[in-house]
């Protein structure tokens, strides 16, 4: 064992420096159809107004309100893209459609159950308000308006507006790179029969998931050896298209730590113990280039605990994402928690609600070995550090992960 050298930052120092030194990557052209989940990079401005034309909200016909009571001659119909090309003038009235453009002259439509029709003259109610049973041009986008802002994620509603507006291509954030990577002549692939001493590679499986989620794309590069030169050599390679290098496992002191020495070689540790639990050993680096490095823990806890408070909100920067971090709520504990020294600590947990307030019940054992204190875990619970720990009643910080 070797005795690290890296002072112990705290956790919100850490992630404070990590988006310091994360840079934003880009901006390119893709098509719509490619934009679901993409972050927008530059402000969707409307081109014109919808609808471009007064549209019927309703069945039934396009009059003037000053002809309220009176009985009118049809002149014709105005459906969903067939609009009546004459003029609705006194004494007249046009059957419109759904969708329908309001002919010029009519100031609203009346549906038709309210109407008495006869042959080729209807007979309107005695009361009409102008306005009524249509939707104006520019009622729902006016041209020049700002409808999706620079840094918004790209969703169903926000793709269908930018079609409805016109754009077969949008602005978006580039997606980042990432070279992940396990460490360790313990590990073996899914499926194989771990021998003696051996364990299942679960982390790379889980952080791929992880990193998809985020928005990235993934470069598997499966397993690397406790060798320092064929680690080198898979990474310096790996970084020669990738903009992220995420390893799991290899930062602590042990003689086969590799991670923190090869980064250390390639550009800048400026994170390499965080005052966290689970996660101690987190590292982070700069490559150069624009490039940075994770070095995550080998536990499969502290693994996907420190993706979710140093490497999730990085990711999310570099697309241009306005919001980095995931949602922070309140909630009341229904046990007691106590961080381990001066180490705050992300207690996994379950919520439900009870009156107003959301409870969190602890999910078993916190070990950082045990993912199935993961599995299912709706947040994480802030608990700080200190010998004084939460009772059970007290409010914490929660990190939202999913609701129940």
């Amino acid at each position: 064992m070797r005795v690290s050298t890296y002072p112990l930052v705290d956790a919100g120092e850490a992630a404070a420096l990590v988006l310091e030194h994360t840079p934003i990557l880009g901006s390119e052209m893709r098509p719509l159809a490619d934009c679901a989940g993409r972050v927008l990079a530059e402000d969707l401005i409307a081109p014109a107004a919808l609808p471009a034309d007064p549209v019927s909200a309703v069945d039934g016909f396009a009059v003037r309100a000053a002809d309220a009571g009176r009985t009118l001659r049809i002149l014709g119909e105005s459906a969903a893209g067939r609009p009546y090309a004459g003029e609705v003038a006194a004494g007249t009235a046009a059957r419109i459609l759904t969708g329908g453009v309001v002919p010029d002259g009519a100031d609203c439509v009346v549906m038709f159950e309210d109407v008495t029709a006869a042959g080729e003259s209807v007979t309107v109610p005695a009361a009409l308000q102008p306005g009524s049973n249509f939707h104006a041009a520019g009622a729902d986008v006016r041209a020049g308006e700002r409808l999706i802002a620079s840094g918004s994620a790209l969703g169903p509603a926000e793709i269908g507006l930018a079609a409805a507006v016109g754009m077969p291509e949008l602005r978006v954030g580039r997606r980042p790179r990432i070279a992940l990577l396990s460490t360790g002549d313990e590990l073996v692939e899914v499926g194989r029969t771990p021998g003696r001493g051996q364990i299942t590679d679960s982390n790379r499986w889980a952080l791929l998931a992880a990193l998809r989620e985020a928005g990235a794309e993934v470069n598997l590069l499966g397993i690397a050896p406790d060798r320092p030169d064929e680690l080198r050599e898979l990474v310096t390679r790996a970084l020669q298209d990738a903009d992220v290098l995420v390893t799991s496992g290899g930062v602590s002191v042990g003689t086969h730590d590799l991670v923190k020495p090869l980064l250390e070689s390639l550009g800048t540790v400026h994170v390499g113990r965080v005052k966290l639990k689970p996660g101690k050993p987190f590292t982070f680096a700069t490559l150069g280039a624009g490039k940075v490095a994770f070095g995550l823990p080998g536990f499969p806890v502290s693994s996907l605990v420190t993706f979710e408070v140093f490497v999730r909100p990085a990711l999310r920067k570099m697309q241009g994402l306005a919001q980095l971090q995931r949602p922070r709520l309140a909630v009341r504990l229904g046990f007691d928690a106590r961080a381990v020294g001066d180490r705050t600590e992300y207690h996994r947990v379950t919520l439900h609600r009870e009156g107003r307030d959301l409870v969190a019940q602890t999910t078993g054992s916190q070990s950082s070995s045990r993912l199935m204190s993961l599995a299912g875990a709706h947040a994480l619970v802030r608990v700080p550090p200190g010998d004084q720990g939460m009772e059970r009643g007290s409010f914490s910080e929660a990190l939202i992960l999913s609701l129940p």
